[in-house]
């Protein structure tokens, strides 16, 4: 028995005529009738009774109708939910997220694409950038969003924004009573660093303004990630440079002051990493949004 066993049925059944069925299913009538003829002989039952009038269903002929509809149904839904999985609108995006930039330009875009993409599951993991190159080898994530990555022969990476720096203080900080700053002002205050972990990172750019500015920084503390360090601030353990999407971060007690003399290589990016030629649907679809966004 096959699919085209059924659908000749549920036809001839539907219309209790063979002329009439072949004319809906577009053949004609002598390969209808022999194909629910084979139909009944594997079945071994008599599904229609022959009548003047034309087909009438027996009783295993009405219980065959209800089942043969539901297989229809369940055939057209694997079909169509395929279909959908083989365009990226269907299935499960695993994605990698850490750091500030989880407060700024990646929730705007799993919203998009949620809106776009309503049936596709959004799986988050919170990864290191290391972490994160690691699972992309491994297959365990489909994107990952860091900034600052190295080129590598084997993952993609797709700029998604750049974002200025900006620098948080305690609300009680001489700092504090500015409208803004200049970066050489904070030689004179010790600074919060993050995050630890692989190089390069915001560590690194942070160092390297502070040496054009001419002066080696007192590092206060070297944390895990922005949270932490504009905690550290708020404790008032020193300053911290943020990239603008941790302005986010509205702790009671710290505010964010603009820098008035930051270089224009003073931002940093935020970037999408994938493994190169990934071709995976819902990653294409994914990338679609990701590219939209970073052109608007």
């Amino acid at each position: 028995m096959d699919f085209r066993h059924l659908r000749y049925f549920i036809a001839v059944a539907e219309e209790e005529n063979i002329g009439r069925a072949a004319t809906r299913l577009h053949i004609s009538q002598p390969p209808l009738t022999r194909q629910i003829q084979q139909l009944e002989e594997e079945l071994g039952v008599k599904l229609f009774l022959r009548t003047p009038r034309g087909m009438e269903l027996t009783a295993a002929g009405e219980l065959f109708l209800d089942e043969a509809r539901n297989i229809r149904a369940v055939v057209e839904q694997a079909t169509e939910r395929t279909q959908r999985a083989g365009q990226g609108r269907l299935g499960r995006l695993d994605v990698a997220i850490f750091g500030s930039a989880i407060l700024g330009e990646i929730p705007r875009l799993l919203l998009r694409f949620r809106s776009t993409y309503p049936d596709v599951k959004i799986v988050l993991h919170t990864m290191t950038k290391g972490e994160q190159i690691e699972a992309l080898r491994q297959r365990r994530i489909n994107v990952g969003f860091n900034r600052m990555v190295a080129p590598l022969a084997d993952i993609a990476a797709e700029l998604v924004t750049t974002e200025v720096l900006l620098v948080a203080v305690n609300e009680s900080h001489p700092l504090a009573r500015q409208s803004s700053v200049k970066f050489s002002e904070l030689a004179a205050h010790p600074l919060v660093l993050f995050p630890t972990g692989a190089r390069p990172n915001f560590v690194d750019k942070v160092m390297s303004l502070c040496h054009e500015a001419g002066f080696v920084p007192e590092v206060s503390q070297e944390v895990g990630d922005a949270v932490t360090g504009v905690a550290l601030v708020a404790s008032g353990f020193g300053v911290c440079l943020v990239p603008e999407s941790a302005t986010a971060l509205a702790l009671r007690g710290v505010v964010y002051l603009p820098i008035e003399d930051l270089p224009k290589h003073g931002r940093v990016d935020l970037s999408c990493l994938y493994r190169e030629g990934d071709q995976s649907p819902i990653l294409q679809s994914f990338l679609e949004i990701v590219r939209t966004h970073a052109a608007t």
